[in-house]
């Protein structure tokens, strides 16, 4: 049957980022479909974790700062000593800064590439060493973005990392697919978080948007649940390195 192959029962998935926002929602849309979760933020994770156990699933939580290299290393192993086995990563953590490029520091310059690309480009790197060793295949779902389409304004290291996050999730399933590997993206639209509160609570900047959203609202984290179960499981065994957007039809206007 079909749907069998959208299960995840037994599967041992990372999402990083994933205290709030679409990262909790990805998580829990994963747990639902049956997989064990390390759930990975800066921030407390309480309410991730609890709704994650309320499904009936695992839920193990770690403390790190993407921005933190060595950190960040450990997050693999760690979950190999919690759980013995990981199937799936979730490359969902981000963040943004906003300004004008002729006034842009280069401190959130170089803060939101470690974030949003080098943590991305580290993980898979380590993670995807593992899969190779377990011999099983593997699955790495990349966050990409609108901003991986387009130019954007006041965004530009936002605009370049997720711009890289489209390219690099194409050389990672070029070279891990032959190890049965599928590395492919997610590009949300314009998603009720807390990256986009700044847009939303402008009324210009939010009519704009809105106007061009043929969904006719933002988007919200339960709309990536679908997307990312059927990229982390059997049904996607012949996707590999594609970025999809779920936008409510945005980049289609």
């Amino acid at each position: 049957m079909i749907l069998e192959k959208f299960k995840l029962d037994g599967k041992v998935a990372i999402v990083t980022g994933a205290s709030k926002g679409l990262g909790q929602g990805i998580a829990v849309g994963l747990a639902e479909a049956g997989a064990d979760i390390i759930a990975v933020d800066r921030n407390d994770q309480n309410q991730t974790r609890k709704r994650i156990e309320k499904l009936g699933r695992k839920c193990y939580t770690l403390k790190v700062d993407l921005s933190n290299r060595n950190a960040l290393r450990e997050i693999p192993p760690t979950a190999l000593s919690h759980f013995g086995r990981i199937d799936i990563l979730v490359n969902n953590a981000g963040i943004i800064r906003r300004a004008p490029l002729v006034d842009f520091m280069e401190k959130d310059w170089d803060e939101v590439i470690q974030v949003n690309l080098t943590a991305l480009f580290l993980l898979s790197q380590i993670v995807a060493k593992i899969f190779i060793k377990q011999k099983q295949g593997g699955k790495i779902i990349n966050i990409a973005s609108m901003l991986s389409f387009q130019g954007g304004i006041l965004v530009p290291s936002y605009t370049a990392s997720k711009s890289a996050v489209m390219g690099l999730t194409r050389l990672l399933a070029n070279e891990l697919a032959p190890h049965k590997i599928n590395v492919n993206a997610i590009a949300p639209g314009y998603m009720a978080t807390d990256n986009t509160k700044a847009l939303r609570e402008d009324p210009a900047r939010n009519k704009a948007i809105l106007d061009r959203i043929p969904a006719g609202r933002w988007g919200r984290p339960e709309d990536l649940q679908g997307i990312a179960v059927f990229l982390a499981s059997e049904a996607s065994a012949y996707m590999n390195g594609y970025t999809i957007a779920v936008d409510g039809g945005w980049l289609s206007r």
